[in-house]
C-alpha cells in the first residue's frame, strides 16, 4: 500500500484520516504483510460484507465519508495511480465540493437480487471451506459463486488463490491476475453462455466454470 501511505502522508494534517478494508476470506494473518509500512488502521471483511453491501463487483474501491458519516463519494475500481480520483478526493477534503459522482461504465450486468443472495451465499461456505483446509467442496462453491454472479471479481480472486497460491505470496502478481481474468473471460465468450441454472453450456455440454469437463486425456 505504498501509494496509499504517501498520500496519507500528504493529508492527514487535513482532518482526513484513511481506514483501510481489506476483502479477503483468508483472515487477518494473511492480510497482515501488505499492511507492513503503514501507520493507517487496517480491518478485515473476512465475510465478503462491505463489498457485497454497495454491489462492488472489482477490488479496490473508495469511499469517501465526512465527519457525520455522510457517504459523499462511491468509486468502484477507485485506484490511488488515477489522477482523477485522487483529485477527486482532494477536492472533498477541501471542500471545495460536497459531492462527487462518477459516471457508471455501464459494461457489467448485474445479477437478480436472488442470484446475488445466492451468490454471497456460496461465497461465504466457499471461505469456510477454505478455512478448514477442503480445498475441493471450496472451489466448488466458489465456482457456483461465480456462475451466479459472473462479474464479481472478489469471487475470482478467491477462486485463483486456492488454485494458483504462489501468484499472491510473497508478493501478489497483479499481471498474471489480469492476464488470467482476460484468459477467462475469453474462454467465457467462445460460444458459450450462461444458462438460467448458473451453467455454463458449449458444444461440450454444461459445466460449471472453473470445472471444466475432463473429456478423454490425449
Amino acid at each position: 500500500m505504498p501509494g496509499w501511505q504517501s498520500f496519507y502522508n500528504e493529508h492527514k494534517d487535513d482532518h482526513f484520516k484513511i481506514l483501510s478494508v481489506a476483502v479477503d476470506g483468508r483472515g487477518a494473518a494473511v492480510v497482515k504483510p501488505y499492511t507492513e509500512g503503514t501507520d493507517f488502521t487496517t480491518v478485515v471483511d473476512d465475510e465478503n460484507r462491505l463489498v457485497h453491501r454497495f454491489g462492488f463487483k472489482k477490488v479496490p474501491n473508495g469511499i469517501f465519508l465526512d465527519e457525520e458519516g455522510t457517504i459523499r463519494m462511491i468509486k468502484e475500481g477507485f485506484e490511488v495511480s488515477n489522477e482523477d480520483h485522487v483529485q477527486a478526493v482532494e477536492k472533498l477534503i477541501r471542500g471545495d465540493v460536497e459531492k462527487v459522482e462518477f459516471p457508471e461504465d455501464g459494461s457489467t450486468s448485474k445479477p437478480s437480487d436472488m442470484q446475488a443472495e445466492l451468490a454471497q451465499t456460496k461465497y461465504k461456505l466457499g471461505v469456510e471451506y477454505a478455512r478448514a483446509d477442503k480445498k475441493d467442496e471450496a472451489l466448488k462453491e466458489l465456482d457456483e459463486a461465480l456462475a451466479l454472479d459472473p462479474e464479481n471479481f472478489v469471487i475470482r480472486k478467491q477462486r485463483w488463490y486456492i488454485r494458483h497460491p504462489e501468484k499472491f505470496s510473497p508478493v501478489i502478481d497483479f499481471e498474471w491476475q489480469q492476464e488470467q481474468l482476460k484468459k477467462e473471460k475469453a474462454e467465457e465468450s467462445q460460444g458459450i453462455q450462461f444458462g438460467d441454472n448458473g451453467m455454463v453450456c458449449g458444444p461440450d455440454g454444461c459445466y460449471i466454470p472453473g470445472m471444466e469437463p475432463k473429456g478423454d486425456q490425449q
